[in-house]
């Protein structure tokens, strides 16, 4: 009844999967507080931030497709630009150089690669021919497309990040409807080149894939992170050992509680209870953006919003997988709930770019 009274703009929100979007943005202040040892000193600032990035993703929402469209390849140039920019110009903090300090903001363009290569794949599937779907040109404009931030990413070092900027380039591409025997094969070529690979990788990030293999084998040392993990999530049991009495997150025996494994810090707390409201409100966005794409009408705003939803995806289940020992520790947030601006900027980006198609979505239905 209450948004009976609202302008109709924004009384055609999505307004179930913004509540959602709030409930874990909320839920994540509460754990950042008890992280920080009942302080302020996470949870404000990331309050500050999501009210910020609401607001934008609210903006966002009444960009028209057609113009997010032709903004795809001017978008993706000029953050190819920034990447480059932070190989010459970029600040070094924690070992790798990803940032291109603004002043008043610290920008990591890598993260912003993340939902402009979707935009930037589905642009060139949506011009590409049907007939010539299956062809060459099908295959090598994409594989640049993607290649080049991937390198420049890798370069930084970022495993974590470049690997999110391919998994959202081979969506778009598995989506337009690429054989499947090229997936495959791409998938046998990995197998084989794999080993070649792993040799080129740094000590850190090799260090990385043979502890997540055996981290018993340095349970002090490399294999810490995965194994303190494990421990918090394994102690909060069903209901979790109550608010503010996290010793792993207390102690500093987890590492990163606030930000890479702040999923073990809540759920030493919360429990499975609170592990699986996280799960579920994140399925239930991620059903949202799937229907945004079923109910598309054109072939960009289709591919588009099906990319920008599993780049979400992406980012819950590595994090998930990571912190739970079943991948690499390979650094990426768990979106709208880690501490830090990036990720959630780009998830915020991703759903106001989703709810302007389903904007379009709705016009084009009642036309017709």
């Amino acid at each position: 009844m209450a948004l009976a009274f609202m302008p109709k703009p924004v009384r055609e929100l999505p307004w179930p999967m913004l509540a959602l979007v709030t409930a874990i943005a909320g839920f994540s202040t509460l754990v950042l507080y008890s992280a920080a040892g009942g302080k302020g000193t996470w949870a404000l600032p990331q309050a500050v931030r999501f009210v910020v990035f609401f607001g934008m993703a609210i903006a966002m929402s009444r960009l028209k497709p057609e113009w997010i469209k032709q903004a795809a390849f001017p978008a993706y140039v000029i953050t190819l630009m920034l990447l480059i920019f932070v190989e010459a110009l970029g600040f070094v903090s924690g070992g790798a150089q990803r940032w291109l300090s603004l002043g008043f903001i610290n920008l990591q363009p890598s993260e912003l690669m993340k939902p402009v290569i979707v935009l930037a794949c589905a642009h060139f599937y949506a011009l590409l021919p049907a007939r010539e779907i299956r062809g060459r040109t099908a295959i090598w404009p994409a594989a640049v497309l993607i290649g080049i931030p991937a390198a420049l990413i890798l370069i930084q070092p970022d495993l974590g990040t470049a690997m999110m900027v391919v998994l959202g380039g081979l969506s778009i591409m598995f989506l337009a409807g690429l054989p499947m025997r090229l997936f495959v094969g791409g998938a046998a070529a990995l197998a084989v080149v794999g080993p070649i690979a792993f040799s080129f990788l740094h000590d850190y990030q090799r260090n990385r894939i043979l502890i997540f293999m055996n981290p018993e084998n340095d349970p002090l040392g490399a294999g810490y992170h995965i194994t303190q993990s494990k421990i918090a999530i394994g102690s909060g049991g069903l209901t979790g050992n109550g608010y503010l009495q996290g010793t792993q997150s207390h102690f500093a025996f987890l590492p990163e509680p606030h930000t890479d494994f702040i999923f073990a810090t809540m759920a030493e707390e919360w429990g499975l209870a609170g592990g699986l409201f996280l799960i579920v409100a994140f399925l239930l966005i991620l059903r949202w953006g799937m229907n945004v794409a079923t109910d598309s009408k054109d072939r960009f705003s289709r591919l588009a919003a099906a990319g920008l939803t599993m780049t979400i995806f992406f980012y819950v289940a590595i994090n998930l997988m990571m912190v739970m020992g079943l991948a690499p520790v390979v650094g990426v947030p768990l979106p709208l709930f880690s501490y830090g601006g990036s990720a959630m900027m780009t998830v915020m980006i991703c759903l106001g770019l989703l709810m302007a198609i389903e904007r379009q979505n709705r016009r084009d239905a009642r036309r017709g």
